[in-house]
């Protein structure tokens, strides 16, 4: 069996002097299509911070430890190849003039956008162009960032992250803001990513986020794991009342999930 795409043991984070993350212990295997669902504040972001070492656990208070795929320790090159990580700083820092194209190849060099110095391969254009395709933007490969849609920007800067084919993709909250159009562009972009085999870790607060192919959902709260199991048993109104502290009702619908 491969190791696990994801392994929290006991991890404590604090974010200015504030408990964010607190001995939380959580595991996504290879594979796995997950939502982490929680409220603001619940520590979501702070998984993420974590996962990419914006932040790092807190020590001296007991064994602890965060592997992905098994190891604690990474050559960010080698991971990158792995795990796509997006977030929502990643997606304020992708902006500027640079286009659709260079946006999604600036992925393998770590940049925002393409420099001078960098050397693109033929190979990197290929992916570059796959990764625009899967997510329904390759005709607008020349076009600058800042003539597009903030749904078409969002998917040139996940292109980004898959350039290298990465096992996983690791998104957090990728249709804030986004009209009824950019969210249903973003969830079909998102479904053809899953077809093509790849492991998928959503960070939402919002349900209409989850797409179909998502089966176990797992909820925060306090920067502790509240719920964790299959998406029919955690998306119930009472369960989710608990997860954002009002009372709130759930229904689904042909495989979309919606909170009222």
């Amino acid at each position: 069996m491969s190791a696990p795409l994801i392994e929290f043991d006991n991890v404590t984070v604090l974010r200015d002097q504030t408990v964010a993350l607190d001995r939380l212990t959580l595991r996504i295997d290879d594979g796995e299509r997950v939502a982490i669902l929680g409220a603001n504040g619940s520590g979501k972001s702070t998984l993420l911070d974590a996962l990419t070492r914006a932040v790092y656990p807190l020590t001296g208070h007991g064994p602890s430890s965060l592997r992905i795929y098994g190891q604690e320790r990474w050559d960010i090159f080698e991971l990158r190849g792995l795990l796509g990580i997006v977030t929502h700083t990643l997606l304020r820092d992708c902006t500027g003039r640079y286009s659709a194209l260079e946006t999604a190849l600036s992925g393998f060099f770590g940049s925002i956008g393409v420099w001078r110095h960098h050397r693109v391969t033929d190979e990197m254009r290929t992916s570059a162009r796959e990764a625009l395709q899967l997510m329904g933007i390759s005709h607008l490969a020349d076009r600058p960032l800042t003539e597009m849609s903030s749904g078409e920007a969002r998917r040139a800067v996940i292109a980004r992250a898959l350039v290298h084919k990465p096992r996983a993709l690791v998104l957090d909250e990728p249709t804030v803001s986004l009209d009824l159009p950019g969210r249903r562009e973003m969830h079909a972009a998102l479904r053809r990513v899953v077809r093509s085999g790849a492991s998928l870790v959503l960070v939402t607060h919002q349900l209409e986020d989850l797409i179909p192919e998502i089966d176990r959902v797992i909820t925060l709260r306090a920067g502790r794991v509240l719920h964790d199991g299959p998406i029919r048993k955690v998306l119930r109104s009472a369960t989710l009342s608990e997860v954002f502290g009002v009372d709130v009702q759930v229904a689904e619908r042909d495989g979309v999930w919606q909170m009222w």
